[in-house]
């Protein structure tokens, strides 16, 4: 139910624009986790269509797309004025035998991340075929999730992924993600559960939080201390629909086009955004469109800067007095 906002309230959302800053990802580009035909685009390219949709930030994205050298991107970066924020890093969570690559890999990314001036690194769960072919149709009787003692190993693996993390100055924060082991409410809450002597953040995602069955509002609201980094995605709720009804996997809902662009979608913006700014959050967003390469409805440059355009939108709207109106907490 919307009521009228109290007087701080009001003044909170009159000052997110001030407190928000704007990124992207070049995966919406297409550049997913593993090489293939997306990696062939310029890297350079990606920059310069990021920044000419309205962006001032960036993520990393899969390592080894970028330079890995850090001097020639912080050349790039500086040249159009650009952050560089993170990196999404998927690893094999649950496997004790994977745990010695994993951080390799972690400090890896994180000695660039360090180098470029970059805050947090974005963990998640990686991908499995199991899961992939359960997207978004997850048992509730946690009858597809992890044993007792894979939570365990999940809890050692990513206390070990903070501590290096921790070695480049970066924050850890943990991006719960369709297709892995880390997907529903009940899945994130016992992830939660399992980390709780750490300092570990969450990295919500509004699309695959939808995705995989939870509200991000609510899930904002039941981890707002936890809340330091921010994915922002659009669902189509409809081929959501599509996708659970005919038991389509993870990439071939998102070659559907599951993932909108921000606003043609089903995800309620204004009362995220109203809980974003009652919560004093602070720092970047993340823009997003999980997108299949050659398979892009319209381009990316034009999607993201519909999606901005959206967004701030949206903010100017609640910014304005007189007509706000928030979701009591």
């Amino acid at each position: 139910m919307f009521t009228w906002a109290t007087p701080s309230e009001s003044t909170e959302v009159q000052e997110l624009s001030k407190r928000i800053h704007f990124a992207a990802a070049p995966v919406s580009w297409g550049v997913q986790d593993d090489p293939g035909p997306a990696w062939e685009q310029p890297y350079e390219r990606v920059l310069d269509e990021i920044l000419s949709a309205g962006y001032t930030g960036t993520e990393l994205g899969p390592y080894g797309y970028f330079p890995t050298d850090p001097k020639p991107l912080a050349e790039s970066l500086q040249r159009r004025r650009m952050s560089l924020l993170s990196s999404f890093v998927p690893v094999p969570l649950a496997d004790p035998s994977k745990k010695g690559k994993v951080i390799q890999h972690v400090r890896k990314v994180g000695a660039l991340l360090s180098a470029l001036g970059a805050k947090f690194l974005v963990l998640a769960d990686c991908q499995t075929p199991r899961r992939q072919a359960l997207a978004g149709r997850v048992p509730v009787d946690g009858s597809e999730s992890l044993t007792a003692d894979q939570w365990k190993q999940v809890a050692v693996t990513v206390g070990e992924v903070e501590k290096a993390a921790a070695e480049f100055g970066l924050r850890l924060v943990f991006h719960p993600h369709v297709a892995t082991y880390v997907e529903t409410p009940a899945e994130v809450e016992r992830l939660f559960d399992s980390l709780a002597s750490m300092q570990v953040g969450l990295c919500l995602d509004t699309g695959h939080c939808v995705y995989g069955g939870g509200d991000p509002t609510e899930e904002a609201r039941k981890y707002r201390s936890l809340l330091r980094y921010l994915h922002i995605k659009d669902i189509n709720a409809q081929v959501l629909g599509e996708a659970r009804r005919k038991s389509l996997n993870f990439e071939q809902a998102v070659g559907a086009g599951v993932f909108s662009t921000i606003g043609e979608g089903c995800i309620d913006f204004e009362g995220f955004l109203c809980f974003v700014a009652q919560n004093d959050y602070s720092g970047w967003m993340v823009v997003e469109q999980d997108v299949i390469y050659g398979k892009f409805k319209v381009p990316p440059v034009e999607s993201m800067r519909s999606s901005l355009s959206y967004l701030k939108g949206v903010i100017s709207s609640l910014e304005s007095p007189g007509t706000l109106a928030v979701k009591k907490s």
